[in-house]
């Protein structure tokens, strides 16, 4: 199919919207489609230069702040690093004081398994509880008025290597969760537990026996060889593959299915593990009632470059090749943007939105990459050199995206870097890394580290870009009055338009924002915007002298951005503005 001949036409509805904004924020990705749009449109390209922040909040933590705030009613809800605190803030009175802050007992020892900072991606609101991560591998409901522990549970075993920053989501009566991992090769899974109270009700991993992945092939729209989570791996490798699930969830309550993305399977070292290793870096679309498989499709088949699938499933309804289709659209961090059939998990759209080296395309018909073999990784290859994009993505999975109805585009930010890389081979010892790679990392062609960036998702191209110094790790929220929001790691906070890309508004918030912003509706009928500053994450593993308060943090800076410390250091600030 080419892609000169696809229409685009949204419906002026989405999935899981409602009609009208009620002016709250209270799961991550705004409504269950993940599309991050505010139907709020009193902050217009017009009146955009004219904001101001209005209130400021220092979380007394230096982690990486990513996720999101939530906003129900009138209370904001903020959820910091480890150590995890949770404050609630009361939005009815001038100065926006704290109604209260909740403490979780969370262990430390967390803090040296954690992969990439010990961050947080934030919490989600339902049954009047917040129910959100804590680092240690427990998920915690809190009561929303009070701040009252109303359940705790235990999801991960930090001794495998588990942790579990990832925001949970709630569909129906099922609060859906998952682990990081994948460097230390976990069995990957996903879990539902009872909102009610808290009980783990099914588990469904993502790699191994079918009766372990709660696969039936043949039943339903479920295609895969029998044990196919098996055959596609060497021996028992799959029990040490990874797929850890750490980004965002999505859901179609018509279709009764969550969608959501499996990372790397370990380890680095290709070698060690032939076959496809099915299902790795892919999306799996499961019935959140049971954990049923309903689907998958794997994006990077034997990942070869650390290509996680985490980032999130945008769920819109439009037409594509003359067909009216429930959609599912998804950048990954192997570069190339996906349009899939979110009801078959047909292929529809494939195209690099970043710059791209490990393959030359998508073949259409297969669903398969056509892999450059010269950048094919292993540890019998030695240094395999100019891998587009480098393990960080063409966009990092932590950074999600966001959809407006109004224009039909979708929005962005984008890494621009490279990498080479030397494999090892590695042994696994349980809850220490398991990696086996070196994969220095530089800035691709075009001497800019990064791009926030508008796209067509049903064309399968960019419309519009805005370069920046340094690589983009931020979310992004998009309005009904057609701006755009998101923020830069030297620490600034943007507004753009969103149908031109023109740089409407920008506010340096001091720390590098690797978090997304929300948009919502105060007490006093005014459309605000919140976002965290708090730089983190990897960049706060490759970048050097962000940190003045440890004195052995005297790293040189990261090769791609040696001058990152000149704008930024670590510390957590929550942001309001407004008009």
């Amino acid at each position: 199919m080419r892609a000169a001949s696809l229409i685009l036409v949204v419906l002026p509805v989405l999935q899981g919207s409602p009609a009208r904004d009620d002016g709250q924020w209270t799961m991550p990705g705004k409504n269950y489609a993940a599309t991050r749009y505010s139907g709020l449109a009193q902050i217009t390209p017009r009146n955009a230069p004219r904001l101001r922040p209005v209130w400021s909040f220092s979380t007394g933590t230096l982690g990486g702040h990513e996720g999101q705030p939530l906003v129900v009613g009138g209370t904001m809800y903020v959820v910091t690093p480890f150590p995890d605190v949770l404050y609630a803030f009361d939005l009815t009175h001038e100065g926006y004081p704290l109604k209260w802050k909740y403490r979780p007992d969370v262990n430390p020892t967390a803090l040296g398994i954690a992969c990439c900072d010990a961050i947080n991606r934030g919490a989600v609101y339902a049954d009047g509880k917040i129910i959100y991560n804590l680092l240690d591998g427990h998920t915690v409901a809190v009561d929303a008025i009070s701040g009252r522990e109303v359940w705790k549970t235990q999801i991960g075993d930090m001794s495998q290597g588990e942790t579990t920053p990832m925001a949970p989501f709630v569909a129906g009566n099922r609060v859906i969760v998952g682990p990081s991992g994948g460097e230390f090769g976990i069995w990957g899974w996903v879990k539902g537990l009872d909102l009610a109270t808290g009980k783990t009700l099914w588990t469904a991993h993502n790699m191994g026996p079918d009766s372990a992945m709660l696969a039936r092939p043949g039943h339903g729209r479920y295609s895969g060889e029998a044990n196919i989570g098996v055959s596609s791996w060497e021996g028992d490798s799959w029990r040490r593959g990874g797929a850890p699930v750490w980004g965002w969830i999505s859901y179609d309550p018509q279709l009764d299915v969550i969608y959501f993305g499996t990372g790397n399977p370990g380890p680095y070292n290709t070698e060690q593990r032939p076959g496809e290793n099915k299902w790795t870096n892919s999306v799996l679309a499961r019935r959140p009632g049971d954990g049923s498989l309903v689907w998958a499709y794997q994006f990077t088949p034997h990942d070869s470059w650390d290509f996680d699938s985490n980032a999130e499933m945008i769920l819109v309804d439009m037409v594509v090749g003359g067909r009216m289709r429930k959609v599912l659209v998804h950048f990954d961090k192997n570069g190339f943007a996906y349009t899939l059939d979110r009801v078959t998990g047909e292929l529809l759209v494939a195209e690099p939105f970043a710059n791209v080296t490990w393959a030359k395309g998508i073949n259409k018909r297969t669903g398969l990459p056509i892999v450059d073999t010269t950048k094919t990784t292993g540890a019998s290859r030695g240094n395999v050199k100019d891998i587009c994009p480098s393990l960080e993505g063409g966009k990092s999975p932590a950074s999600p995206s966001a959809y407006s109805p109004r224009t039909g585009l979708f929005y962005t930010a984008v890494n621009n870097l490279c990498m080479n890389f030397e494999a090892a081979p590695v042994t696994r010892i349980p809850g220490t890394p398991y990696i086996g790679a070196t994969t220095p990392y530089f800035v691709g062609p075009g001497g800019y580290g990064g791009e926030f960036i508008a796209w067509d998702a049903a064309r399968g191209r960019k419309v519009w870009r805005i370069k920046e110094k340094f690589p983009v790790w931020s979310g992004s929220v998009v309005t009904a009055g057609d701006v755009v929001f998101f923020g830069t790691l030297d620490g600034w906070f943007k507004a753009a338009d969103a149908k031109t890309g023109r740089e409407l508004w920008k506010f340096k918030v001091g720390s590098g924002v690797v978090g997304a912003p929300i948009s919502f509706r105060g007490p006093d009928g005014k459309q605000y915007i919140a976002v965290y500053a708090g730089i983190g994450g990897d960049w706060f593993l490759l970048s050097g002298d962000v940190r003045s308060d440890d004195p052995a943090d005297v790293r040189p800076p990261a090769d791609f951005a040696p001058d990152l410390a000149r704008h930024t250091s670590q510390g957590g600030i929550v942001w309001i503005f407004g008009l």
